[in-house]
């Protein structure tokens, strides 16, 4: 198994608190790959060891993929317009460097995660199937982009539309077969008859968590969804204020035994010290009362 972050440098003490919780937390033998731009790789080699690969995501693009100066897009010289926005091109690294990936599992976790208990290859492969995560009957109406996204889905992969209420397939971190990664993106080549990296990016709008749910759903099935869960194994705290003393221990408080990583989102802005106590008081490096204390 590998952790797979896509990064750049506004989030590089996330990433680098992820990495050492993906040390700390899983077997030897698990890896962790981080993908950042070109620009930041000399940053991010900082975190680069036996089991941690920094990687430029130009490498993983096919040469078309320019990336402008200054702002967060890139252009694909194939398909000019649109531009790539950030979200898209993010999506895109992602699914090529999962596609590249000869690992059994891939373990996709965002800078903001940091795993907070051990975690092990045998709890995302059971019997060779890799863990799929699948909340049924989550999206509707209600959900004007989520619906969006399983739309562009199923235009991808050819499928006809159908109607909601559609499964909920996103989660952080969140395990992916490579396999069926390669699968899924020479369906989306043969359907739109572009290569996929120009298909997708073409999108104004995507996910590629629904992408790959309605894939390993509806077009491979059995056995590829016979290891399903609704269970994220994360907490996540979505809110777009920071978490406060008090916010963190209720936080705190509502994670589960079974909960093997937080996500306290990077949108947040909650400051780092209570990120920190977060993390500590959950793998038990310290205690959230003893950095009230040191507060105090």
């Amino acid at each position: 198994m590998a952790v797979m972050t896509k990064s750049y440098a506004p989030d590089f003490e996330l990433c680098a608190s992820l990495n050492r919780s993906v040390l700390d937390c899983s077997p030897d033998t698990v890896h962790h790959h981080i993908v950042v731009p070109r620009t930041d790789l000399q940053l991010f080699g900082r975190l680069a060891g036996p089991r941690v690969e920094v990687r430029c995501e130009a490498d993983l693009l096919p040469r078309s993929f320019v990336r402008l100066p200054l702002v967060n897009i890139m252009v694909n010289l194939a398909q000019p317009f649109p531009p790539v926005r950030g979200w898209i091109q993010q999506q895109v690294i992602k699914l090529a460097a999962i596609a590249a990936s000869q690992d059994d599992v891939v373990l996709v976790a965002d800078s903001d995660v940091e795993f907070v208990r051990p975690f092990t290859p045998e709890m995302f492969v059971r019997n060779g199937n890799v863990r799929f995560f699948c909340k049924p009957d989550q999206i509707d109406t209600r959900l004007a982009r989520h619906m969006t996204w399983h739309k562009v889905a199923r235009e991808l992969l050819g499928l006809p539309q159908a109607e909601p209420p559609y499964p909920d397939y996103i989660s952080s971190p969140l395990a992916w077969d490579p396999k069926i990664v390669r699968q899924m993106l020479a369906r989306v080549a043969a359907t739109t008859k572009r290569p996929w990296p120009t298909a997708i990016a073409g999108q104004l709008d995507f996910s590629e968590c629904v992408l790959y749910g309605i894939f390993v759903d509806e077009v491979v099935g059995a056995s590829a969804n016979s290891f399903v869960s609704d269970d994220s194994l994360c907490k996540v705290y979505w809110e777009q204020t920071p978490l406060t003393e008090d916010s963190a221990a209720a936080f705190i408080g509502s994670v589960r035994p079974t909960d093997i990583a937080v996500v306290i989102q990077s949108k947040s802005r909650t400051a780092p010290a209570v990120r920190d106590a977060v993390s500590g008081a959950l793998s038990g490096r310290e205690r959230m009362q003893g950095w009230r204390a040191g507060r105090a």
